[in-house]
């Protein structure tokens, strides 16, 4: 690539004291990127002041909006060509940026750093990964290897143009992804060996599984509906016939079961039909 792309990270922080400073100095210590910014997403100590201590730039929110509502504040400020999105717990290595920053000088327009077995923090968590992972391939029709890794390297212009579909929550790294891949644009990923965070998650087992429960359906609409819906209307429309058959060899009439599962069937159909006329328009022009 002829033109020398200027690089921005983008670390969003709530409570890192204990890991941002260490965090900036290995980004630092790369002498890759022009700015580094902290989004103090609201903390109730010292993450912002470490944080410009130790040379970075730092946006505060006056209170905690959440993970995806940093990432897109980040976005807003950042000045780069290219944007580095990292979480401030020491999860990430930065030496694995020049790896990422290869595959966009590549031509990709999104490179995800993959976690490879042993990065998940649990066991439960790395079994819900995988399911999303198989769900976003087949919703895409291409492998995905790691839905919802926030070790990414975007192109900054690109990025922008879906800040408006992006959560508050953590739920930003699925979103991105998918609409990417919607809009048709390049999407990679580097394997990377993720370490355990310093200090205390801020998930939630119980809240958050549900939230990321909602995840898979949230993948179905951002890509394309129809591909959720139109098995289960296919099964809803397959019973239905089969009960029909039962109930005509035993009985020798069609029974309102049979009459509520095709009518159950011809709905969901139709919600699928409409969905994906929906989801299209939500990339129009894009």
């Amino acid at each position: 690539m002829t033109k020398l792309l200027m690089i921005s990270v983008v670390l969003p922080a709530k409570n890192e004291s204990n890991a941002i400073g260490l965090t900036i100095q290995k980004i630092r210590q790369l002498n890759l990127a022009y700015e580094i910014i902290v989004i103090n997403d609201g903390s109730s100590d010292d993450t912002g002041k470490i944080a410009e201590q130790a040379g970075a730039k730092v946006i505060t929110h006056p209170y905690s909006k959440g993970n995806g509502a940093a990432i897109k504040t980040g976005a807003r400020h950042a000045q780069g060509d290219v944007i580095i999105f990292m979480d401030a717990d020491g999860q990430h290595d930065p030496k694995d940026i020049p790896r990422l920053l290869e595959k966009i000088e590549q031509g990709y327009d999104l490179v995800v750093g993959a976690r490879q077995k042993g990065s998940q923090a649990s066991l439960g968590r790395g079994l819900a990964n995988s399911l999303y992972n198989n769900l976003a391939t087949y919703m895409t029709e291409h492998h995905v290897e790691d839905l919802t890794s926030g070790f990414r390297v975007v192109r900054a212009d690109k990025f922008r143009e879906f800040l408006y579909l992006l959560p508050n929550g953590f739920s930003y790294p699925t979103t991105s992804t998918m609409v990417f891949f919607r809009a048709g644009y390049s999407v990679a990923y580097v394997p990377i060996h993720a370490a355990k965070r310093v200090g205390k998650s801020h998930i939630h087992p119980v809240k958050d599984g549900v939230r990321f429960f909602l995840i898979i359906f949230k993948v179905a609409t951002l890509f394309s509906p129809l591909k959720i819906f139109l098995p289960i209307a296919v099964i809803l429309a397959l019973t239905a016939t089969s009960w029909y058959g039962y109930t005509l060899y035993e009985y020798h009439r069609f029974t309102n079961m049979s009459a509520l599962l095709y009518t159950g069937s011809i709905m969901v159909f139709l919600m699928g039909l409409i969905s994906e006329q929906i989801t299209a328009l939500m990339y129009k022009g894009n």
